[in-house]
């Protein structure tokens, strides 16, 4: 009997207090957040609020906030009154206050020198707000008098993750200048926004696009960069495919070509064209899909030169596999080792620069392999219809022609949007879309740049970077194109610009120069999967094969260099994530919630593998930027042969060297001569100015069975071999 009324006291106990017993618990509120409350006192004439919203006084002098607000006051003096400091729980001239107990803020105002006027700052947000004349360090010092007279310039420093969103008050914009005159006081608020940590950060992107040079041909040799100036990549297991040295292609005679540092920074022209690029990936079967022994570049250059009206020098096609190194294109080397770059970059077609540039605005050459005939324009969408219809604000800069016209007409013929229906469209419904160059610098300095920004090439004046087609004396510099691009990139970085905008610096297409990598997989853009106009290619490689995918638009084109430049670029970074450039497209669309354009378009990355968000890693752009290098020759000569008479060559008699032209030399021609016995040949010689070759005697070494003297002129070598007897 005892056991069930204990078992019954039990079971009462718990009903009475579930919480002693495991049941059904309960969890009494939270007590309400404790507030204190600041208290503020003016003295003289004034206002002082604060952020959040509660103080304004002279009106509303108390206030009540939860524990741990943060405060900031603001102090603003009337007309013949400045603001002399704080006290109580703040002093200086700015006060920031956490709350945890009532605290109280006296704030004094003194009548004004009848010569002078204060300037007041606050800001919102995380960053400094600076004048010249010094007097100004806000959030430190927010409050000082100038005296009339006196010009005063703010200036805006956000801090590291925001961005100055502009100064409102008696100033507007991102730029502050106050005439102080007639003791009258100024307020300015600056408001600094915490950036995103995703793509939504990036507010510009820029896009360069340069013409016809390669992968190898350009960037190849980076890694001995990285080694000779201590960059990170050198030592930290960073791979890259750069150029082997085994590298080789075969010239019209047989002789094999290694890859070799060109000395002059002007070239000609090598043929990118779809059947000789068809030919540069196989020689011998450019039809085979799965076979890219890259061994025709040598051959195609070649056959280039011969058949070019008027001919080139070089009709052996050896500067098909020159290349250029860090020393001569020091500002690219830098850059792309600083930023972010890749070696899985590709052209988007096996073709010349229109077509190429038409993925580059449409994503699709619409079955296009050659050059659109007269009055003929491609049908389908382009990015800057797609931008225009979706409120993305857009330009296209070009650099003036001789005549400097900078009407929207005269710059709009140079733009590669002409190749669409849509060019003419844009020039006549938003002309002053296309701009010029002086614009874009100007846009960059003063934070107008549009959302997205084309920059067409300036081959017309010699700035593009492409080889010449004609032999003349003073031809187009890889060098000079350089320097123009370093202006442009340096102008952004040293602008306001800078903070929000990606720029990303490519080529069309490789040019016809070597590179080892073959063309990609790629998906066919649209339902044209292969060539509409191969008619155009009767006799060539692939003409009229709608059969093997590497004849349609299953492959990309070529390897061409890319330096992505932007606060957000990752540090000495190569990405190895294939893609061809439409992949730029996406990133717009991507940003900017863009539908795609084609199913090129679609399958690419979106390039978010080159940034760090979170990060920024180049906030602050980096310092000790080299200045382009300008010193490099420019010559076009190539020797197309050297012959050592009589063959055989006599052991220890006499023998003659001459060195050859393809057609007379438009100015005096430094061959410089090596042989592989030493002391056989001069250091030099030279053709002169419309010969077309030199000669000279050497005495035959003995002992040897045969000789090979090597003439380069501009670095392309050319060697003859003679058997000795």
């Amino acid at each position: 009997m005892s056991f069930r009324v204990s078992g019954f006291a039990a079971s009462l106990a718990c009903a009475l207090a579930l919480t002693a017993c495991g049941g059904n618990t309960s969890t009494a509120p939270p007590p309400p957040p404790k507030s204190f409350q600041l208290s503020v006192a003016v003295t003289g004439t004034g206002t002082v609020t604060s952020s959040p919203s509660g103080i304004n006084c002279p009106t509303t002098c108390e206030a009540s906030f939860t524990s741990g607000t943060s405060i900031t006051l603001t102090a603003r003096a009337a007309a013949g009154f400045q603001f002399s400091g704080y006290g109580g729980a703040c002093s200086g001239t700015s006060c920031q206050i956490t709350l945890s107990s009532d605290q109280s803020v006296s704030a004094t105002f003194a009548t004004a020198s009848t010569n002078s006027a204060q300037v007041t700052v606050a800001v919102s947000g995380q960053g400094t707000v600076t004048s010249s004349p010094a007097g100004i360090n806000c959030p430190s010092t927010c409050s000082a008098g100038f005296d009339n007279g006196t010009t005063v310039t703010l200036t805006a420093t956000p801090a590291s993750g925001f961005t100055f969103s502009g100064f409102t008050g008696d100033c507007s914009g991102s730029t502050c200048q106050l005439a102080i005159a007639n003791n009258q006081n100024a307020n300015v608020s600056a408001t600094f926004a915490q950036m995103a940590h995703d793509i939504t950060a990036i507010k510009h992107i820029i896009i360069v696009t340069q013409e016809n040079r390669s992968f190898d041909h350009y960037f190849g040799h980076l890694p001995d960069y990285w080694q000779s100036h201590s960059f990170p990549q050198a030592t930290n297991g960073t791979t890259f495919d750069s150029e082997p040295t085994t590298s080789a292609d075969a010239d019209p005679a047989g002789t094999v070509i290694n890859p070799y540092n060109l000395q002059t920074a002007c070239t000609e022209n090598p043929s990118p064209s779809w059947a000789e690029s068809h030919r540069d990936r196989n020689r011998f079967n450019p039809q085979d899909s799965n076979n890219a022994p890259m061994d025709g570049f040598v051959i195609t250059a070649a056959d280039d030169a011969q058949q070019s009206s008027p001919s080139l020098y070089d009709v052996l096609g050896h500067r098909a596999m020159g290349y250029f190194t860090g020393d001569q294109l020091n500002y690219y080397y830098f850059m792309a080792s600083n930023f972010a770059t890749s070696d899985r970059w590709f052209a988007p077609i096996m073709s010349r620069t229109q077509l190429n540039r038409m993925y580059l605005y449409g994503a699709t050459s619409q079955g296009h392999v050659s050059p659109l005939q007269a009055n003929e324009h491609l049908t389908s969408k382009t990015i800057i219809q797609e931008m225009q219809d979706n409120g993305v604000s857009w330009k296209i800069y070009v650099h003036p022609d001789a005549s400097h016209c900078t009407d929207p007409s005269c710059l709009a013929k140079y733009s590669y949007l002409k190749q669409f229906n849509y060019g003419s469209v844009a020039l006549s419904n938003t002309p002053n879309n296309f701009a010029s160059i002086s614009q874009l610098m100007s846009d960059m300095q003063n934070e107008t740049l549009p959302q997205v920004s084309f920059l067409e090439p300036a081959g017309y004046v010699g700035l593009d970077e492409h080889s010449n087609d004609t032999d003349i004396v003073h031809p187009p510099s890889v060098q000079s194109g350089a320097k123009y691009i370093e202006g442009i990139i340096n102008g952004l970085m040293s602008s306001p610009s800078w903070k929000d905008t990606v720029l990303i610096l490519t080529y069309d297409e490789p040019g016809g120069f070597y590179d080892h990598v073959p063309p990609q997989s790629a998906v066919p853009p649209d339902a044209i999967q292969f060539p509409t106009d191969g008619s155009t290619q009767n006799g060539t490689a692939c003409a009229n094969d709608s059969t093997d995918p590497i004849c349609g638009f299953f492959f990309t084109g070529f390897r061409v260099p890319v330096i992505v430049v932007s606060p957000f670029s990752k540090k000495n970074y190569v990405s190895h994530q294939p893609m061809d450039y439409t992949a730029m497209l996406k990133l717009i669309e991507t940003r900017f919630n863009l539908p795609s354009l084609t199913a090129r378009d679609a399958a690419q990355p979106d390039m978010s593998d080159f940034f760090d968000f979170v990060n920024v890693p180049w906030a602050k752009p980096p310092s000790n930027i080299p200045t382009q290098d300008q010193s490099m020759q420019c010559v076009l000569e190539a020797l197309s042969g050297i012959t050592i008479s009589p063959n055989p060559a006599p052991a220890g008699g006499a023998a003659t060297v001459t060195l050859s032209l393809s057609k007379a030399a438009i100015q005096d021609v430094t061959v410089l001569l090596s042989a592989d016995q030493p002391g056989v040949v001069p250091p030099s010689a030279v053709i002169a100015n419309t010969t077309s070759s030199t000669s000279f005697n050497i005495t035959v070494p003995t002992g040897i069975t045969s000789l090979a003297i090597t003439g380069s002129i501009g670095g392309i070598p050319v060697s003859g071999i003679v058997t000795v007897q």
